[in-house]
């Protein structure tokens, strides 16, 4: 019972908990203000560009429209280029360096072999100034499979294609693509060991505290046992929904067993947004990457009625059928970045919201899919970024103006050092409010 015991609290110390201002007011220390979060989704294959951007000075579109009910909470980003996606020389590639430059403003080596090298991504920039904080430096997040050796776009690696994040000019940082490791790296012991006998107890990390939980809860004023039971269910909530993808798994022969995510697109895509929240809600990370495809991507989307392969339909030619169904494909990534905006604007935290103290990056590395061009980006900035961000417009940059100098802002607003990052040419002031 001893050696239990001593487990169940290894378990209840890695348990990153929502601020609580009861507790904060006991302490004689004065409470900090919320962190400041930065996050990054990347959607690929360029989009709808006639019905994505808006027409005039509003924040909406056709292809935006999911997003009506967050106008004062995003913004459309117009003249943002990435110069080091084109190929400069280097012939054919470009999803591949679309997906390399994104976060890095770095040209990538043209290799499909070890050599490869770009640049470290603003994410990692932040995050080894920032990750002693926090259990976690960074989240990487991805709904594809991973893929960190061989050709994948005419003679670039796919460590190129499959990845946002870089450490290193050679090292990226994978990201996962099961919510299951994604939560236990969360929640977990950090001890496999350990993790294998939660397991093995079939119950989740919450129940193995609940007694601590219930303490706590005693000391916890009216506002903040509604916070904490907020907190539980949402846990709760996301843990219930991977258990349930599992049994499929469990049950199944052995050659028919899943990787252990939701059985349909639309269901991976906001568990894992899920898992985004609640890492920034706990404070586990304040830095996050997902990657919902990789540029190149040949995904279908039977559940929208688009059973054509994206890439493929992304090469339009002009046509107005294809046209019709990837501006149906931009939509249905739309409601699901609602969908995780909605989720951080629910939560609380002090005088605002979870949202109102986040930065997020929406957009990809190509903007028409025919042209594969690299200039005039479809980029939303969401966010109240702590009071340093004015939303709810259409922000035009000058022309020509690298990603990155957005980037470098963003990174000033949470007082990470850089002075470059990639191209970077100055700071994009336009986004102050």
């Amino acid at each position: 019972m001893s050696s239990r015991r001593t487990f169940l609290k290894g378990i209840a110390g890695t348990l990153a908990l929502p601020s609580l201002q009861s507790i904060v007011k006991a302490a004689p220390a004065v409470a900090a203000a919320a962190p400041t979060r930065l996050g990054f989704v990347y959607i690929p294959n360029g989009v709808n560009l006639d019905l994505w951007q808006p027409k005039g000075a509003e924040n909406i579109s056709e292809s935006l429209s999911p997003l009506s009910g967050l106008r004062q909470h995003y913004s459309v980003m117009r003249g943002l280029d990435h110069k080091h996606a084109n190929s400069n020389g280097d012939g054919g590639g470009d999803h591949a360096r679309a997906n390399a430059t994104f976060l890095t403003g770095v040209q990538a080596r043209k290799t499909s072999g070890a050599d490869i090298k770009i640049g470290v991504s603003v994410d990692q920039v932040a995050a080894q100034q920032l990750g002693h904080l926090t259990r976690l430096p960074s989240l990487e997040l991805s709904t594809d499979p991973p893929r960190r050796s061989g050709n994948c776009d005419s003679g670039y690696s796919c460590a190129y294609q499959f990845n946002l994040a870089w450490r290193g000019e050679a090292t990226p940082a994978p990201a996962e693509r099961d919510p299951r490791l994604v939560f236990e790296k969360m929640f977990g012991s950090g001890d496999p060991k350990e993790d294998s006998r939660r397991r093995l107890y079939q119950k989740s990390v919450l129940d193995f505290v609940l007694e601590d939980a219930k303490r706590l809860n005693s000391r916890l004023d009216g506002t903040d046992k509604s916070k904490m039971d907020e907190y539980l269910t949402s846990v709760r909530d996301v843990e219930s929904r991977i258990q349930q993808a599992e049994k499929f798994r469990v049950q199944a022969p052995e050659e028919l067993r899943p990787n252990g995510v939701p059985e349909t697109y639309k269901d991976h895509i906001r568990t894992m947004y899920d898992m985004m929240v609640l890492a920034f809600q706990t404070d586990s990370t304040r830095v996050a990457t997902y990657l919902l495809a990789h540029d190149g991507s040949n995904r279908t989307f039977g559940e929208i009625g688009v059973t054509d392969a994206h890439h493929q339909l992304s090469h339009h030619r002009g046509d107005p059928e294809i046209l019709a169904k990837i501006a149906l494909i931009d939509k249905f990534y739309i409601e699901q970045f609602a969908y995780f905006l909605e989720r951080m604007r629910s939560i609380k935290e002090g005088s605002g919201t979870l949202l109102d103290h986040s930065m997020i990056v929406f957009g990809g590395g190509i903007a028409d899919g025919n042209r594969h061009n690299h200039n005039d980006l479809p980029i939303l900035l969401a966010g109240g970024g702590n009071g340093t961000l004015k939303q709810g417009r259409v922000i035009e940059a000058p022309k020509g103006t690298p990603t990155t100098n957005l980037y470098l802002s963003l990174l000033d607003r949470m007082n990470v050092k850089a002075e470059r990052i990639g191209d970077s040419n100055g700071k994009l002031e336009s986004i102050a409010s």
